[in-house]
Order: structure tokens, then sequence, then C-alpha cells
């Protein structure tokens, strides 16, 4: 397990710091995404990978572990979007850009360690075409929870599908990496 969360930490932090150099260039604009959109974004991700895992053809230079790091980024986005007042500023310091991103990374390493001991690890055993499927599942769950005005009767909220996106992003990119 220590292995596990050495190389977890290291994919967070190179995907944080891509994260951080974006907002640099582009600033916070993506405060300005609807949840729907910020799940749009990552279906275009995960659609591009499902695709490239099929047919083994692409035309562009980005590469499958480049879209699941904007996978998880995006999920970060998303939960911070959610944690954030709709009333607050678009554009956010570097320094609060930071701070979100380190709170909402934190919450979502705490449920893998959580679920990494009652699963045993059983991440490591999948593909990374499952791991695709199921970031597509998850989009598809919260679509259908934004539709229905976020409520749910039994299930989980949006939240935890996006934490459970950024953890597959993250297992994703560990086994790519090894």
């Amino acid at each position: 397990m220590s292995d596990t969360l050495t190389q977890y930490k290291n994919v967070v932090s190179q995907c944080e710091d891509l994260y951080l150099k974006k907002a640099k260039d582009y600033g916070t604009s993506w405060r300005v995404l609807r949840p729907i959109s910020i799940v749009d974004q990552i279906y275009i991700k995960a659609a591009r990978i499902r695709q490239i895992q099929e047919t083994g053809n692409q035309k562009i230079a980005d590469t499958i572990e480049s879209e699941f790091i904007g996978i998880v980024n995006y999920g970060i986005i998303a939960l911070v979007q959610a944690a954030i007042p709709a009333n607050s500023p678009t554009e956010l310091s570097a320094e609060e850009t930071k701070h979100w991103y380190d709170v909402k990374a934190k919450e979502v390493e705490d449920l893998m360690l959580q679920k990494n001991h009652d699963y045993g690890e059983a991440w490591r055993d999948m593909s990374q075409q499952s791991f695709v499927d199921l970031i597509l599942v998850k989009l598809l769950r919260i679509k259908q929870i934004l539709a229905n005005d976020g409520q749910t009767l039994v299930s989980e909220g949006a939240g935890a599908n996006f934490i459970d996106i950024v953890n597959y992003g993250i297992f994703a990119l560990i086994k790519i990496r090894e």
C-alpha cells in the first residue's frame, strides 16, 4: 500500500502541476462552466480514449495519458465548483486555486485509501479499458442526477461519482506509468 500511496501522490502532483500552469495561462476561466459542461468535457476525453483503444488509430498527438490527466483535472474542477459559493468571483487567485485543488485532491485520496483497504487494491487487476468504461458509466449517472435536479432516492450524488472518476483516472495513470 505504501507503494500505491507514493505512486498516487506522484500522479496527483503531476496533474496539479499542469492544472496550476494552465491557471497561469488562462486564469480560472473554467469557473464559468456549469456541471453539465464539465461532464461533457470529461466525456469527450473518455470517449476519445475509448475510440483510440478500439481502433488503435489517432490523428492528433495528444496521448491517452494526457487525456487521463485532463479527466483527473476536470474531475477536481467539478468538485471545486460544487464547493465554492455560486456568488464567488470567477477569477481565483493563484493561492486560492492551489488551495482548492489541494483540498479536493485530499478528499479524493482519503476515499481511495478507505476503498483500497476494503477492496484490497482490486483496481490493480483492472484493464485500462475498464477504467474508461467505468468513467463513462459515472458520467451517464451524473447526467441523470443533474436531469433530476441533483436529487437521488438511494444513490450517491454527483460529487461521489466525480470522486470515483478522479480515482479511476489516477489509477489508469499509475498503470500507464508502471
